[in-house]
């Protein structure tokens, strides 16, 4: 009897970014400037990386994936969002809603795991056994257990939420089917599902812990890195071992930051509206950014590039 008070819902209704016509066409133009410099920069850096046989090491088969990561993880999101700009109702159907939400998780958690994979190659960069530990073979299995891990998790939440039912609200307080947005509009109870996505997460920040208490706080291991670092002769070799490390401290600080302010933040409407703006930085900004973080800062990448324009110069 209590499941005849439930209507079906076949599509919901993305709220977006703002409810104001005359933003619309400013934050499509943006969005679409955005989008077109994320695909740009990242298929640019997957495309130098596979010509440039200087760039064929683990460090940069390990950005090549990250930089793939973040040419998905946006294509989920932002051709949605810049369609509905310049529609008066945003719907989205329950299986797009469904669909998008799978693959937003996978490469979500893909890329962190990513970032805490990527945490391990710069470490190993200062002892002299790097090229036995960091083989091939070894960030071959890396990089299929980051997607496995993407996979998994994705597949346990989205089939999780399949078992929700949602009741006549049919409105999602977000510009993308999050996975707190959607819970949300459950009329039903979500005890499992916050459990899964409690342990998951718990689980997730473990691991993550463990990399980054490991390889980038002040700790003996850090500490063991900048005395290697210093003892490294050439003035190359130290800036290049640093430039490494800073710029993938850059890359990590941005997309944790604004992920952690999105989703370790107490749920009320508020927070919500807020957390919309944040979550733009790591579904969209922090994508287009990374390209640069990794190119600017980097010699050999400055270097392969131009060597690649001037053979297709002559």
């Amino acid at each position: 009897m209590a499941e005849e008070n439930h209507s079906t819902v076949t599509e919901f209704i993305l709220a977006g970014l703002t409810d104001k016509p005359e933003h619309q066409l400013p934050l499509f133009l943006l969005f679409l400037g955005v989008y077109v410099f994320t695909v740009v920069g990242n298929v640019g850096m997957i495309t130098l990386i596979g010509l440039s046989s200087r760039l064929h090491t683990t460090m940069y088969y390990l950005l090549s994936s990250l930089s793939f990561i973040d040419l998905c993880q946006p294509t989920v999101i932002t051709p949605k969002m810049l369609v509905n700009f310049m529609m008066e109702k945003n719907t989205i159907s329950y299986p797009e809603c469904m669909t998008q939400l799978y693959f937003f998780i996978v490469f979500a958690i893909a890329k962190c795991h990513m970032l805490s994979v990527m945490a391990y190659d710069p470490y190993l960069q200062v002892p002299l056994l790097y090229n036995v530990i960091m083989s091939n073979q070894v960030c071959s299995w890396m990089v299929v257990g980051v997607y496995s891990m993407g996979l998994i998790r994705a597949t346990v939440n989205t089939t999780c939420m399949l078992r929700v039912l949602f009741c006549k609200d049919d409105i999602i307080n977000h510009y993308f089917c999050d996975l707190f947005p959607l819970l949300e509009l459950s009329c039903s109870s979500t005890f499992i599902n916050e459990v899964i996505g409690l342990s998951s997460s718990a689980t997730m920040s473990i691991l993550h812990l463990l990399f980054f208490k490991f390889f980038y706080s002040c700790s003996p291991s850090y500490i063991f890195i900048i005395a290697s670092i210093l003892h490294i002769c050439s003035t190359e070799g130290r800036y290049k071992a640093f430039s490494t490390c800073s710029s993938h401290v850059s890359a990590v600080a941005l997309f944790f930051g604004s992920l952690a302010f999105m989703y370790l933040q107490p749920s009320s409407v508020g927070s919500m509206d807020q957390g919309k703006v944040s979550s733009v930085f790591y579904t969209i900004i922090v994508p287009m950014l990374n390209p640069l973080i990794y190119c600017l800062r980097n010699k050999d990448v400055k270097v392969a590039l131009s060597k690649l324009l001037g053979n297709k110069s002559l």
